[in-house]
């Protein structure tokens, strides 16, 4: 579609949107919280094995409404190991937003203590518009939203039309159910699961976005929450489409530096400079010489828009510095004319940034977008990508770049203002890629019955279940295990030899 026709296509669409009024406590929702669930099979090789099942829930799409339309909300549950002990359930959520959540808790579970996984069914969820939760899928020409704005006013305007190009397709597409695709739905639905399962209250493990979630929820339903441990956190204050990912910036800047001076050290075998000056000076070339002519890699092409993406995807884990070495490597040297394919690794993440495939990932477009507005002006944007250029010379023209939700319906309702009492466990990493420490910061003030443990000087992005720490796993453990939160704040430092060297 011709991104003109597909902005007017998206304005007729989106001009017959009923804007709902937002849900009140004393809506009738007993048909839903007294739902029997019927436990089947999840046919899942992750879950199978461990004697999870798979069940069916029945949520209103729009609360305001509930007598309306539904949707089918997808939950897995892991039982107790030790049905004596059991407390309760323990809901997830692995972030994006947009992450299919049934098989979440498999790994997370991996990280607890036998004790631990004594207490709690394991309840994974896809979220509305997600996995086989009655998925969104905007029929996206390619896999990702989010891409960098390039090198110059020629490649900003191929980003602001391909921008408006989902955001037409993904109204064409959804109609007006995409506009109920929200945090506070989701929210919503996980109280409506935790009815449907028959308990009072729930605790929850969430990462991402999922600490955002999670904070939604014990913000709109204080008195259901139980024991609350928020994995790599999103600030409260900042989520959304535009300032949450301007911080993304300065934070893969400074991780992108880290991951030069490993490279240095190994430029025997990888060729990109012996010092981070170097190495840095080399990248920016590439992506320069990628404006003028883009990579032939294999089935794909990568220009200035694409190889920024390919190390913000990498760079969330120092255990991935080979992997992002090696794809670099690759692209230069298709860059230089050599024979070189993509490694199975890098055709995946280039699959997941530019092929159009049966489903893409524009539920998480879809959830963001309809979470909070975005400005407008096109203008504004490109002001700040070229003011953000000298300082994050790689990522600013990422972190600062329209998005399809500058094309959006403004959101149905306000985003929720985070502040409560409710105690919880907010776990992050001093280097974080995706969720600022500094954003975590906020949301420990935000939430003032939390206790916070800061794992210093390692840039990874989720901990609990995917990047073990003595320190880390025993806080939050001791939390689930038997309620205690830590006296006051807890520094963690990195194990010895854990991160790569």
């Amino acid at each position: 579609m011709h991104p003109t026709k597909a902005i007017a296509a998206a304005t007729a669409v989106l001009a017959g949107f009923l804007i709902a009024a937002p849900a009140s406590a004393d809506e009738r929702l007993d048909r839903f919280h007294d739902q029997q669930l019927s436990w089947q099979s999840c046919d899942d090789p992750r879950l199978d094995p461990l004697g999870a099942q798979c069940a069916e829930v029945t949520v209103p799409l729009d609360y305001a409404a509930p007598q309306g339309q539904t949707l089918t909300v997808v939950v897995s549950r892991i039982p107790a190991a030790d049905p004596a002990q059991r407390r309760g359930i323990m809901l997830s959520n692995p972030g994006g937003p947009g992450g299919a959540g049934l098989d979440a808790m498999v790994d997370v579970r991996e990280a607890m203590t036998e004790e631990v996984r004594a207490r709690y069914d394991l309840i994974g969820m896809d979220p509305r518009g997600v996995g086989r939760s009655t998925p969104v899928n905007c029929r996206w020409p390619r896999g990702f939203g989010l891409q960098s704005a390039g090198l110059d006013a020629a490649s900003y305007a191929e980003s602001v039309a391909q921008q408006a190009e989902l955001a037409a397709r993904c109204a064409a597409n959804e109609g007006e159910r995409l506009r109920h695709i929200t945090t506070r739905n989701t929210a919503r639905d996980m109280d409506v699961v935790r009815a449907a399962l028959g308990e009072d209250r729930i605790s929850y493990f969430g990462t991402s976005y999922g600490t955002y979630l999670g904070a939604v929820y014990t913000q709109m339903f204080p008195e259901r929450g139980d024991r609350i441990v928020l994995d790599s956190v999103a600030d409260p204050h900042r989520y959304g489409p535009v300032g949450m990912i301007q911080d993304m910036g300065p934070a893969n800047e400074a991780a992108f530096d880290r991951w030069a001076d490993w490279a240095a050290g190994h430029d025997a075998e990888y060729r990109f400079g012996a010092d981070r000056a170097t190495v840095r000076a080399t990248v920016l070339e590439l992506v320069r010489r990628a404006n003028e002519r883009p990579v032939r890699l294999g089935e794909f092409e990568l220009d200035d828009h694409s190889i920024p993406m390919v190390l913000f995807l990498g760079l969330d884990d120092p255990r991935q510095y080979p992997q992002v070495a090696n794809q670099l490597r690759s692209i230069l040297d298709a860059a230089a004319g050599m024979p070189a394919e993509p490694s199975p690794e890098l055709a995946t993440v280039l699959a997941f940034m530019l092929a159009a495939r049966p489903g893409d990932n524009s539920a998480q477009m879809a959830i963001m977008c309809g979470d909070v507005d975005a400005p407008r002006d096109q203008n504004w944007y490109w002001r700040n990508i070229e003011a953000s250029r000298a300082s994050q010379p790689l990522f600013g023209a990422f972190a600062d770049n329209i998005t399809p939700c500058a094309f959006w319906p403004t959101p149905i309702e306000s985003p929720t203002a985070i502040g409560n009492s409710v105690p919880s466990l907010i776990v992050q990493a001093t280097g974080d890629t995706r969720t600022t420490h500094g954003g975590a910061l906020a949301m420990h003030r935000a939430l003032t019955g939390s206790r916070m443990v800061t794992l210093r000087d390692v840039p990874i992005h989720s901990i609990f279940g995917r990047y073990p720490n003595a320190c880390v796993y025993a806080a939050v453990n001791t939390y689930f295990r038997d309620g205690t939160l830590p006296e006051s704040d807890l520094i963690c430092q990195d194990d010895p030899g854990r991160a790569l060297r």
